[in-house]
């Protein structure tokens, strides 16, 4: 059975700042595998798509990609097994995933940053529209990396499933935390993010009962 609270308190969270302005997302995670490990399953298609999405395209640095069914965009540095910096959507929307290993190199902590320009930011208050959903990203690539799941797993059933959802909706709070502790948002830009990401991320979850 998956624990799927262990889970969510294995992720720091926070918002990613630039000249004090907030630009977007960063989330920490220190998984149980090397750095070679981790990076082989973050950019070895045939592992993407065990755990993640098919992707396509020119994989290389300076080449670009495409997720089956999601984002798309141009691979700015590929630095094995250390850093990955893509775009992701959009010219101005940036992912980088930097690995760090950890305890003589049996653990590696994984540190996620998605950011945007400022007005896209929102505030703080766009953290809601990726944060939770990077956090079932690094839940997926725990599964995968920690044995949990085998190679008949379908990641798109397992996003779309219940207790998925359920995960998703405490991420949602989470990070409206991270957004209210930071300041940086109005109660109703806030307000109005947190209706777009439940409906988004959780679209079957009884928000009265918690249930599906």
């Amino acid at each position: 059975m998956i624990e799927f609270a262990e889970h969510l308190k294995a992720v720091h969270r926070e918002l990613a700042k630039e000249d004090g302005q907030v630009v977007g997302v960063r989330l920490t995670r220190t998984y149980d595998a090397t750095a070679e490990d981790v990076w082989d399953a973050v950019t070895d298609p045939a592992r993407l798509r065990r755990w993640f999405l098919p992707v396509s395209g020119d994989l290389r640095e300076g080449g670009d990609f495409q997720l089956e069914g999601n984002a798309g965009g141009d691979i700015l540095a590929c630095e094995p097994p250390r850093r990955l910096r893509v775009t992701f959507g959009g010219e101005t929307s940036i992912v980088e995933v930097r690995l760090v290993p950890e305890d003589g190199g049996g653990r590696t902590t994984l540190e996620l940053e998605h950011t945007v320009p400022p007005e896209m930011a929102a505030g703080g208050a766009g953290a809601l529209y990726v944060g939770p959903g990077w956090d079932g990203g690094l839940l997926a690539l725990g599964l995968h990396v920690g044995g949990e799941v085998g190679e008949d797993h379908d990641p798109v059933a397992a996003a779309d499933s219940p207790a998925t959802q359920r995960f998703t909706l405490s991420s949602i709070g989470l990070w409206t935390a991270v957004v209210e502790e930071a300041g940086s948002s109005s109660a109703e830009d806030l307000a109005a993010a947190v209706d777009v990401a439940e409906a988004q991320f959780a679209p079957d979850v009884d928000r009265a009962g918690g249930a599906p």
